[in-house]
């Protein structure tokens, strides 16, 4: 197992570590110390030197390998998938979307959900097309999906899309939402790049404006409560990563891979992240939410050739926090003081949420994550990945999905550890 139990002086970005207060990232949880998280100025000092983009064309699976497994598979879910998948979309009409050029700027989610849900509906359409693009390459093998993602993601780089956003420290939704479009953009970039035959114009255009967003976004560095180093630094780490991957900047991805070494060090005894499960009664949801990041992210990474998941810092490893996760999804009970027992459970009825899971299911086989994504499959999310069942579910994981409409929510609401 990797190690790690100190800080030394780093080479991360200082563009990106520019303007960056000095404050604790937290004030922790349930009683716990504000400096159990890391600081940003422990996180600059960082030595990640030894992390580099070694296999540019890789995306965060195996795109050949499995696509050749998907050729020949007679596993239900998986040719489910296939079939959704193979009748496409029209490029025509993807073509058609107006990118979005103008200032944007998006009401929280809590106060205002169906005014966020509104505004956002443009920018899930963004995700959800660029995801299927994918998708629907790797189902059916058709360059015109390969090919139509390039020349989508080309017209939103040529009017510089996204680059124009509202952000105030009490105002940071638009700057959120954009996170997720830039990394929804990159993964599924990376499985369709290796294969393009000429666009080479397009291409570099395309990541030209993947590197200048990710740069630009990555440059605010959040609140220093909150933003800076809870869940939103794990999604910014996963465009870090993937856009450094693509356009091989070293210095990117190790602004993505710092937020893994940032986590694991935050770890209580527990396994808890402390800046989770200071949400109240939806401490369970973050600790999961976090984990959706963490995990993706330390995929893309090990993607490149490092033994992301065995690594240890002060002792914490990312098994801690998964464990922890499945504890409380059991039991709320496990939080102890740190935050209400009645948990919201809702989060547990939407497949989004763990696509962690399937990635985590193909090194370690956890029995009691098993019997849970059973219930949820084929988990899809817009953003964080695509459609992830397809990409990662060992064909003899699970032949059927589970149709009991009853059996998924009384899931939801006892907890993993009943039926």
């Amino acid at each position: 197992m990797t190690q790690f139990t100190g800080l030394r002086r780093a080479s991360l970005p200082q563009r990106l570590l520019s303007g960056l207060s000095l404050a604790l990232c937290g004030l922790g949880a349930g009683g716990l110390p504000a400096a159990q998280a890391m600081t940003l100025e422990e996180r600059a000092e960082l030595d990640l030197s030894e992390y580099k983009v070694t296999a540019p064309d890789a995306s965060y699976f195996d795109v050949e390998a499995r696509m050749a497994l998907l050729g020949d598979v007679d596993n239900s879910i998986l040719l489910q998938e296939i079939d959704k998948l193979s009748t496409g979309t029209s490029c025509q009409q993807l073509l058609a979307y107006d990118p979005i050029d103008t200032r944007m700027r998006i009401p929280g989610y809590y106060p205002s959900p169906k005014e966020w849900e509104l505004a956002s509906e443009p920018l899930f359409q963004f995700e959800d097309s660029v995801s299927q693009l994918a998708g629907s390459y790797v189902a059916t093998g058709d360059d015109y999906y390969a090919e139509c993602l390039v020349r989508f993601l080309d017209k939103w780089a040529q009017e510089d899309a996204l680059t124009n956003y509202y952000y105030d420290p009490i105002e940071p939704q638009a700057w959120f939402a954009t996170e997720s479009m830039i990394f929804a953009a990159a993964m599924a970039y990376s499985v369709v790049r290796p294969e393009i035959e000429g666009m080479n114009e397009e291409r570099e255009r395309v990541e030209t404006w993947l590197k200048d967003l990710a740069q630009q976004h990555a440059a605010i560095p959040g609140q220093s409560i909150g933003s800076c180093c809870n869940n939103h630094f794990y999604r910014r780490a996963l465009y870090g990563t993937m856009v450094g991957v693509l356009t091989e900047d070293d210095e990117l991805f190790r602004f993505g891979v710092s937020a893994i070494y940032s986590a694991l060090h935050d770890l209580t005894e527990e396994g808890a992240l402390p800046l989770e499960v200071s949400r109240g009664r939806r401490a369970t949801h973050y600790q999961n939410y976090a984990l959706l990041y963490l995990i993706t992210n330390m995929q893309v990474i090990s993607r490149q050739g490092y033994d992301i998941f065995d690594l240890e810092v002060e002792g914490n490893t990312i098994h801690d926090a998964v464990d922890f996760a499945l504890k409380i999804f059991e039991d709320p009970a496990a939080l102890g003081d740190m935050a209400p027992l009645e948990q919201y459970t809702g989060f547990l009825k939407d497949n989004q949420y763990f696509s962690w899971m399937e990635i985590y299911q193909t090194r370690y086989h956890d029995p009691q994550i098993a019997e849970f994504i059973r219930r949820v499959r084929p988990i899809y999310n817009r953003s964080s990945g695509g459609y992830i069942t397809l990409y990662f579910m060992e064909p003899d994981a699970q032949r059927n999905i589970v149709m009991d409409e009853k059996q998924r929510e009384d899931a939801a609401f006892k907890g993993l550890g009943e039926e």
